[in-house]
């Protein structure tokens, strides 16, 4: 067996995620009484009174102690992936689980990082939608033709037949008529703040980078794939450059997948909440990969007889 860790992005929040996990387990607990935010983690993932968990800023850090937590009870068990990767925002959680940030410097990254995309989307009139039934080429084509609108990008290769474009509203509109003039079976308004992974998310790009000149940066102990790459890094690729590019440019997360296929992975542990990757991961090859998503104390403990199994 080849394990990979594939962690969860923004839109699988959901309030109450991590509530028994946290009451059961020590090592998940800590990922939440750590991080040094303006906020308590805890309060908004498990009761969120006010709302507030779909909000870029609260939701990026909430995943990423959901996913530090996991990472530390699996570790605790003696699970330790050969590669990981995430969707997005996931991808931090990944350098987390391969050594490059710890787990409160990673939530406090994630934390940063919301304000920064909140901050860059203000003022913009932006949309973002998901394209089923289309093939990459054809949709490429009904962008181009719509930025004269405005920018308009494939800014999400999830799995074959399921693309999201993003950008200003004008122009995602327009891509998205002329995607189903092209034959896309159905398009998916979705329920972002921003224009994400497309070049308006630029001034977000520029903060990141500013941020990580004075953030220290681990060794990498478990090779990850990286979103804008969807394979591993080159010798000249340097981690906090594929950081600031990945808030601006697509999320090639098809191309993971399969090169995980590629490097003998077979089974996946899919780190939410939710089960997005493990669909995307069936879409995109098959039973090739076995898929155990960790949503909950049940569905962690699933996973860990599977794979000692």
């Amino acid at each position: 067996m080849k394990l990979a860790f594939l962690y969860a992005g923004q839109g699988s929040q959901k309030a109450g995620m991590g509530r028994d996990l946290y009451e059961a387990y020590p090592a998940f607990r800590a990922a939440f009484d750590a991080p040094q935010l303006p906020f308590d983690l805890k309060t908004v993932c498990f009761d969120d009174p006010d709302g507030v968990i779909n909000r870029t800023r609260y939701t990026q850090p909430c995943m990423v102690a959901f996913a530090a937590g996991v990472t530390a009870v699996l570790r605790e068990r003696g699970i330790e992936p050969a590669y990981a990767a995430g969707l997005s925002l996931g991808e931090y959680s990944a350098l987390h689980g391969a050594g490059v940030f710890g787990a409160a410097q990673a939530v406090e990254l994630a934390a940063y990082r919301g304000e920064a995309m909140d901050k860059a989307a203000e003022g913009i009139e932006s949309a973002m939608t998901a394209v089923l039934g289309l093939a990459r080429e054809p949709l490429q084509r009904c962008c181009e033709e719509a930025a004269s609108l405005g920018v308009v990008r494939i800014c999400n290769y999830n799995c074959p037949g399921q693309l999201v474009i993003g950008g200003e509203k004008a122009a995602v509109a327009r891509a998205g008529e002329l995607a189903k003039a092209a034959g896309a079976r159905r398009l998916l308004p979705l329920r972002v703040s921003g224009p994400f992974h497309t070049p308006l998310m630029q001034p977000a790009g520029e903060a990141l980078r500013a941020r990580f000149e004075r953030e220290p940066f681990g060794e990498m102990r478990v090779p990850v794939l990286f979103n804008c790459l969807g394979r591993e890094k080159r010798a000249e690729d340097t981690i906090p450059a594929l950081l600031v590019r990945q808030v601006q440019e697509s999320v090639y997360m098809e191309d993971t997948i399969r090169r995980l296929l590629e490097l003998g992975v077979d089974t996946v542990i899919e780190i939410g909440p939710g089960r997005a990757l493990t669909g995307f991961v069936g879409k995109t090859v098959g039973e090739a990969i076995a898929c155990y998503p960790v949503e909950d104390c049940a569905s962690l403990e699933a996973a860990v007889a599977a794979v000692r199994a």
